[in-house]
């Protein structure tokens, strides 16, 4: 997946009014939503880059992108871009001063919907937390993940409509990947590793591969690489 460079056009986002909480710990929890219009772009390059946090990501949104967000630190309210140029675009959200980490009962969560009809790449760089992304029924075209602290739940299942490859660079923690039984896959694992289970594939020389994978129309290839604790590739 290549990072593209796009000149800024303008911006189908509309914003919500926000909402305050204050939670147990005297603390105000503010609440806000974004979204972004479906276009004809041929790819949206989705880049997410959460310091700390938990994020979920489901599909079946009427709307390109849909983000509801929840953050007790006010500066932490995300930033939301979309850039286009000719039939491809970008769509950046980001936690702003992502250096720095929750602390007590900190909030900070993001749960985007998404539309399963947009040919998508994703790139998301997460630093800590929490994250599920259901992904099977998206129009994937790539999935690249830099993870640090924490937990990834990656669900793959559903008939994909194109190849695509998967990366999940890690830090520590356990990483989750789930994949259709059916489903041609191509699934290998380097680096500090902790350990790793699969369950539903075929091991092979350096690699495990679905008992369909030759005879599959579409392939997933998933790369697994650096120091996670915990790697589980489930396809059933």
């Amino acid at each position: 997946m290549k990072a593209r460079y796009l000149p800024l056009v303008p911006a189908l986002l509309t914003l919500s009014g926000c909402g305050i909480d204050v939670g147990r710990n005297g603390s105000a929890v503010q609440y806000s939503s974004e979204s972004v219009e479906m276009d004809n772009s041929e790819v949206v390059r989705l880049v997410l880059k959460m310091g700390a946090g938990d994020l979920r990501i489901t599909d079946g949104g009427a709307k390109l992108m849909r983000g509801d967000f929840a953050y007790s630190v006010p500066s932490w309210k995300p930033q939301v871009r979309y850039n286009r140029s000719g039939k491809q675009a970008s769509l950046t959200i980001e936690q702003p001063d992502t250096h720095h980490t929750r602390i007590g009962n900190t909030k900070y969560s993001w749960d985007l919907q998404l539309n399963k009809k947009a040919p998508m790449e994703l790139a998301l760089h997460f630093g800590a937390g929490q994250a599920r992304l259901d992904l099977g029924s998206l129009d994937l075209r790539g999935v690249e993940v830099d993870m640090g602290v924490g937990q990834l739940d990656m669900d793959l299942r559903g008939a994909p409509k194109h190849s695509y490859n998967v990366a999940i660079h890690g830090g520590i923690g356990e990483a989750t990947v789930r994949l259709s039984a059916d489903a041609g896959v191509y699934a290998e694992a380097h680096g500090g590793i902790g350990s790793i289970s699969v369950r539903g594939l075929q091991q092979e020389e350096g690699h495990w591969v679905s008992p369909t994978y030759q005879s599959a129309a579409n392939k997933i290839h998933i790369e697994i690489q650096g120091g996670i604790g915990q790697v589980n590739v489930i396809a059933d």
